[in-house]
């Protein structure tokens, strides 16, 4: 069996898009301007026709380096970007106000160097404000010609429901991979019943399942994962352990363990698309080289066994982190 293309509303897509916010954040090495914009040529030439980005991810630069590299091919992709986590300095907050959603879209727009994003999402849940004023401010971006759909990142299915009652929403991103399966919980269903596509980010374990992660005490100070508790010392070889296992069952399979990885989400259901963002040409081109292919049931099986909310040591999130996320939360043991 193989797998197709999958939609977002009426628009349909390769299912392996690609997350751009290691264009210029997050994650160990950042490109340069001129290795970004190779990345994003390399990626349109190998059939990425799904790109996905937010006004956080280097406070713009992200945004900017798209629009900069790709603005006179901007019919070749669909293009996702998000608001509502506000950088002040070191420290983060989310407003998704109207006022404010408003106002990041026009920045949006600038940087990117378009006058229409296919899909516009609240980066987060705004406790503050009223899901259904956020999506209201959104859904009047749409009848501008700003917009195309409405996504939400990091919410449970009752947040995905409250917000459906006011506009139909095209997109949920979570974080969604073997080994953070919060999204069974209720959201993925929920997606599902309501034509929503399920967008699952960091399908790859934030690089863990692409076997990308041998010694977290190398990273950098700066690296995004440097915090996660996942990787901290008294949970991180039990965890190598189950990569471990995990590479062995990739490799009896001619794939790659990011190619394992990517399948087994876009396995959990039709309307499941995946962004799994690099800088590395080699992981690009990786990624989504084998995205027809689909393990059997056997396979599937054993990876559910090996790689789930039971077997795997520590949280996703560092404390801190976890006060802004909305996502439905396994009990602790």
């Amino acid at each position: 069996m193989t797998f197709t293309a999958r939609t977002f509303g009426k628009q349909t897509v390769c299912p392996i898009g690609l997350g751009c916010m290691s264009l210029s954040w997050a994650y160990g090495h950042q490109p340069s301007e001129a290795e970004a914009a190779a990345l994003l040529e390399q990626a349109l030439a190998l059939g990425y026709d799904h790109l996905d980005t937010a006004r956080l991810y280097g406070d713009g630069l992200s945004e900017t380096r798209i629009g900069k590299t790709l603005k006179s091919l901007r019919k070749r992709f669909y293009l996702a970007s998000k608001a509502g986590i506000i950088a002040d300095g070191n420290s983060r907050r989310v407003d998704c106000s109207p006022t404010t959603l408003k106002r990041a879209c026009e920045e949006s727009l600038r940087c990117l160097q378009t006058d229409f994003i296919d899909l516009y999402y609240l980066h987060r849940h705004d406790y503050n404000t009223p899901i259904e004023q956020s999506i209201g401010a959104l859904a009047e971006l749409i009848k501008e010609g700003k917009i195309g759909g409405i996504g939400l990142s990091e919410v449970s299915a009752t947040t995905l429901r409250r917000a459906a009652k006011v506009h139909p929403i095209t997109a949920v991103q979570n974080e969604y991979s073997l080994w953070t399966r919060n999204p069974e919980l209720g959201v993925l269903a929920a997606a599902r019943e309501l034509g929503t596509t399920f967008v699952a980010f960091s399908p790859l374990g934030r690089g863990v399942l692409a076997d990308a992660v041998p010694a977290p005490e190398a990273l950098p100070a700066d690296d995004f994962r440097s915090n996660m508790p996942r990787f901290q010392p008294d949970n991180w070889p039990h965890n190598r352990g189950l990569i471990d296992q995990f590479v062995a069952i990739a490799h009896s399979q001619g794939v790659t363990p990011a190619q394992l990885a990517l399948a087994w989400v876009l396995a959990q259901g039709e309307h499941v698309v995946a962004i799994p963002g690099t800088s590395s040409p080699a992981h690009l081109a990786g990624n989504i080289e084998r995205w027809q292919w689909q393990p059997d049931d056997t396979v599937l099986q054993q990876l559910d066994q090996l790689i789930n909310q039971h077997t795997v040591q520590g949280h996703r999130y560092a404390d801190m982190m976890r006060t802004n996320i909305d996502t439905e939360e396994f009990p602790e043991s």
